[in-house]
């Protein structure tokens, strides 16, 4: 019986306030259940939420396509709130969509880069991350990502990083070629110009000409041996390796349950503001179809 998850995370710095939002769903993809559930929870600190999530299960043109993604914003939360109203319509608005979907996806998130940048005055000088996944038909998953929000998979007992965390130090080179630099003082983590502590981001306008917004792109084919998907922001990552999560998420066949808070005095003080996880399990029942509008309201 194949099992996919998700789940997502955003800072380590629970202290159990309850939580902001939280919600499940469930439907199909041709022999595959799928069930999803969220939780978002408010941090220590008096440091606003910026992060937001989207799960759907649609129906475009007879295909059934789990929609999944995690947003972390950094200088208010403008920039992923867009995000969570646009990048998947933008997405699947390319008309390159159903015959390359990479190049698609790296079109779409470039052009809603743009549109951010555009939106300046309403949107802010801040920024964020994005980890996207597309399931398309219960059969083929395609995983995008700028920024350290990570995506692993399970998949025959092992976990798969599904996407690059883009460090500064990493694409340092990229950086100064383009007259920046990366800071790494002692005590600190990299950053561009000793602000950003990543390389590709959406918005942050103050830094765009130093940073990307190309994604990453990972394929994989789901079988029986896939087992999990975790998606979740860098507070998780900070605290637990790829095996560590997907060995607390794969405990979990509630998918809701596995969205609530982790006992800090269990697994590191890694309590989160966020978490979220959709899990597919192996059954043929009636499939969940919705129609994805080409604009969405409210954006």
């Amino acid at each position: 019986m194949a099992r996919l998850c998700c789940f997502g995370a955003g800072c380590s710095d629970f202290t159990g306030q309850g939580s902001i939002a939280s919600g499940k769903g469930k439907g199909c993809q041709g022999q595959v259940k799928i069930c999803y559930g969220y939780n978002l929870v408010r941090g220590m600190t008096n440091h606003p939420m910026e992060d937001y999530h989207f799960a759907e299960l649609v129906d475009v043109k007879g295909n059934e396509l789990g929609l999944f993604a995690i947003y972390d914003g950094h200088l208010g939360d403008t920039v992923p709130m867009y995000l969570q109203k646009n990048l998947f319509t933008n997405i699947l608005n390319e008309e390159e969509f159903w015959t390359h979907t990479d190049r698609a996806i790296i079109k779409a998130y470039e052009k809603t880069d743009q549109a951010i940048l555009s939106h300046t005055p309403d949107l802010g000088q801040g920024g964020s991350t994005a980890v996207t996944a597309i399931l398309v038909n219960g059969r083929k998953l395609w995983v995008a990502n700028v920024g350290d929000s990570r995506a692993v998979l399970l998949k025959g007992g092992e976990p798969i990083q599904m996407s690059i965390d883009h460090d500064p130090n990493v694409e340092r080179s990229v950086i100064e070629n383009r007259g920046g630099f990366v800071s790494n003082m002692p005590g600190d983590v990299p950053r561009v110009c000793g602000q950003l502590a990543v390389s590709r981001a959406f918005g942050d306008r103050n830094l765009k000409s130093l940073l990307r917004s190309e994604p990453d792109i990972k394929i994989e084919d789901i079988d029986h041996t896939a087992e999990l998907l975790v998606l979740a922001s860098d507070g998780l990552w900070k605290v637990m390796n790829n095996q560590e999560v997907v060995d607390l998420a794969k405990r979990y066949k509630d998918p809701y349950a596995a969205a609530k808070p982790i006992n800090p005095s269990k697994h590191k003080k890694e309590i989160v503001r966020m978490i979220y996880h959709a899990s597919l399990f192996g059954s043929r029942r009636k499939s969940v179809s919705k129609d994805f509008h080409r604009e969405q309201k409210n954006k």
